[in-house]
């Protein structure tokens, strides 16, 4: 445990007795990091199991930890609304009413916000909507943007530097981001595996997740799913639950959590706050947001901070709440919630002439009084054995304990007359390629259970080849034919690109799990998009064989065995390209309606560009640059070369020249003689059955000239990988879930 046992300050020689084997004792307690290497090799030690057995003079060695804050602010630019009255000139004026009616450029969130907090407590921030209490939680946990939060959060008096606080700490959002079809249990060992190091075996792990599952109270639920509104699974409380513990499965140091009562009813918010305590009591700093909470969740709770637009107008314990009230005048009545109370009051002062101005100046002095009297001395870490451990060598010795489950090492560094010992705490957890594993095996689980979002796509690709089939049923080599193939091509390969489409909202469905996961650095960002290519690719496989069987024999393809291989390498590469620029997208669109129209309209100009409708020459030169991003072009081109590419083969012969003009429709003995004509005029004998058009004719016609059919294919392919890597940079940009 991290949690301090401070001697008495009448204890004056226990404390001297203390004291004075602090340096024989320091080099042993940080030498019990040791011990994380020792479970991870074979000990079947249980991985939580504190070592409550090192004790001195009756005394355990303590790791105290203190979070402070100073002086938060926190001010946001406010856009003005547009205002038709805005857009006259208006007369200038001196007088300073009229002028504070002006709308105000920034608005302050967060007004000098003070407070400390020690592990084992619970730390409770209340207010009305509006009042900062989610602004205050995200400013401890370091989700606002460096530069726009004036003040300072420490640990222990030493500044906590953003990559170690992703690695002792943990955010629990107000909203329950889960995999519906995933169980309890099946949640949990995830988590377990992208948090815990790879070193720690698998059956600690298991233990792990068992010992959370009866810290939660949910091991009735366990094998139970998560469900949505299409499935049931199991109940708001402990789907709350279960939002905890996928972030304490580490037991963090530090833990936020953003209304975790929200939605629930008294019972399973009593509930949810009882498991709270348990892990603060574990050696944890709990600090959350709460709307209103009842008497029974009111007496879990250590210390209270009241927000009112911004500002601090109660800090304390709950057990202070009567005597604040008494003394400012507006005593607690009898038999009635404190917390409700003081919001009612909180709410009524915020409607009145003067605010909560008053309030605020009287909790000012308040504290003033308090620290003058004594009544409630400013929390410092305690007397201990250890007074000067480092905030590094105190998170060191915690893990020692089993906090952070062996999330860090600790190096000695020895010498004849010193002894140091400094924290190595990885970024994350696991090497990539376990989380490109981890992430890969949760995707497939989660879609396998609900197998008919696959039947749907294929079910669509198939009925899609056999409309196609049908209309253009073994088509001839005649110029009509021709000109059929061209457009069963153009629509054909279209079509792979529109039925991509369907992976625009997976990310998005999953966009906000992904925020919260990569936020305290469960996986990196680049084993996300490599495990969503991989877990996507096989199903792109089925999707292109089925196609091409459904139509390739049915519509008379040219080719054979090698030409069949071909067509279904370049569906599969128009899959692989249509699903990254889709997917792409996803992580830069903010809806499923958008994103589907900027889908719809972007893949209907790369057709309209992609050579079908009008050549490449004929282009003007300053769209010329579409033809050539045109995701359709390329597909396009080397279906085309794949079926016209055979110099032999003819497609008009003599009289078939007439075809697709008004003089098709003379009898044949007249297109003869006109056949004959035009022999003469030109001085070449033309019969009826010489070849007038090869494929290699019709590819020039249609201006594909530039490229292999091979080119075409690795430039489709390519492209998947290009919009892969943007998909990456959008992940790595938009995806700081951070306030600005």
């Amino acid at each position: 445990m991290a949690r301090i046992v401070a001697a008495n300050d009448d204890d004056s020689m226990e404390l001297n007795t203390i004291s004075s084997i602090h340096d024989s004792t320091l080099g042993q307690l940080l030498k019990n990091v040791s011990d994380v290497r020792k479970m991870a090799i074979g000990d079947e030690t249980p991985v939580h199991e504190s070592l409550n057995q090192d004790y001195n003079d009756g005394y355990m060695r303590t790791v105290p930890f203190v979070l402070s804050f100073d002086n938060l602010t926190y001010n946001v630019s406010v856009r003005p609304k547009l205002d038709f009255r805005n857009l006259f000139p208006r007369r200038r004026t001196e007088d300073p009413e009229i002028a504070q009616t002006a709308r105000p450029k920034t608005k302050t969130l967060l007004n000098n916000i003070s407070g400390e907090t020690r592990d084992g407590e619970i730390m409770a921030v209340l207010g009305a909507s509006g009042s900062g209490k989610s602004t205050l939680i995200d400013a401890l946990a370091n989700r606002i943007a460096k530069g726009s939060l004036k003040g300072t959060v420490k640990l222990n008096g030493e500044t906590l530097q953003s990559r170690m606080l992703k690695v002792i700490s943990a955010y629990v959002m107000q909203d329950d981001l889960l995999f519906p079809m995933l169980t309890v249990e099946e949640t949990l060992m995830f988590a377990a595996e992208f948090r815990l190091p790879r070193s720690l075996p698998k059956s600690k792990k298991k233990l792990r997740v068992q010992a959370l599952i009866d810290q939660l109270g949910i091991r009735n639920a366990a094998k139970t799913i998560i469900g949505d509104e299409g499935h049931r699974g199991i109940s708001g409380g402990e789907r709350r639950r279960v939002s905890i513990g996928i972030d304490i499965i580490h037991d963090p140091i530090l833990l936020f959590l953003d209304e975790p009562t929200s939605g629930l009813d008294s019972t399973s918010a009593f509930m949810v706050v009882k498991v709270l305590k348990r892990i603060a009591q574990s050696g944890s700093i709990v600090i959350m947001s709460i709307h209103q909470p009842s008497h029974r969740v009111l007496g879990l709770l250590d210390r209270l901070i009241f927000l009112s637009r911004g500002h601090t107008v109660y800090s304390g314990s709950p057990a202070s709440l009567p005597r604040f009230f008494t003394e400012f005048g507006s005593p607690i009545p009898e038999n009635e919630n404190r917390t409700e109370f003081a919001l009612d009051l909180i709410r009524e002062l915020e409607g009145s002439a003067g605010g909560t101005r008053g309030l605020i100046e009287f909790n000012k002095k308040w504290q003033e009084m308090k620290k003058q009297s004594n009544r409630q001395p400013p929390l410092t870490p305690p007397s201990s054995p250890y007074p000067n451990l480092t905030l590094k060598e105190a998170i060191a010795a915690s893990i020692s304990r089993g906090k952070l489950v062996s999330g860090g090492e600790s190096v000695a560094n020895g010498g004849a007359t010193t002894n140091t010992t400094t924290l190595a705490v990885p970024a994350f957890a696991n090497p990539m390629w376990i989380e490109i594993k981890t992430l890969s095996k949760r995707s497939m689980l989660n879609s396998r259970r609900q197998p008919e979002l696959f039947g749907i796509r294929i079910a669509s690709v198939v009925i899609t080849g056999f409309i196609l089939a049908t209309v253009f049923w073994r088509l001839d080599n005649s110029p009509k034919g021709v000109q059929e193939r061209l457009g069963f091509f153009a629509f054909a390969m279209s079509t792979m690109f529109y039925t991509c489409a369907d992976a625009l909202p997976v990310f998005l469905q999953e966009r906000y799990i992904f925020m919260r996961e990569t936020a305290y650095n469960a996986y990196r960002r680049s084993s996300y998009v490599l495990s969503h290519a991989i877990v996507s690719f096989p199903s792109l496989i089925f999707l292109s064989v089925a196609f091409a069987a459904t139509t390739y024999w049915a519509v008379g393809l040219d080719g054979g065995l090698t030409g069949l291989l071909f067509y279904c390498l370049i569906i599969l590469a128009s899959f692989w390209s249509g699903s990254s620029f889709v997917t792409f997208l996803s992580g830069v669109v903010p809806s499923v309606m958008l994103g589907y129209t900027i889908v719809v309209a972007i893949l209907a100009y790369f057709l309209l560009f992609s050579g079908f409708f009008i050549n490449r020459n004929r282009i003007p030169d300053y769209w010329i640059w579409f033809h050539y991003m045109s995701l359709v072009k390329y597909p396009y081109e080397a279906v085309l070369q794949n079926e016209f590419s055979d110099a032999t083969k003819c497609f008009v012969r003599g009289v078939q020249i007439f075809d697709n003009t008004p003089l098709g429709e003379l009898p044949e003995v007249m297109k003869l003689k006109l056949l004959g004509t035009v022999s003469k005029s030109l001085g070449v004998t033309i019969s009826s059955t010489t070849c007038l058009t090869t494929g290699s004719d019709i590819l020039r016609q249609q201006g594909v000239v530039q490229l292999s059919k091979w080119n075409c294919l690795f430039i489709t392919v390519a492209f998947g990988f290009f919009f892969r890597i943007l998909f990456y940079f959008t992940l790595l940009l938009g995806s700081k879930n951070k306030r600005r």
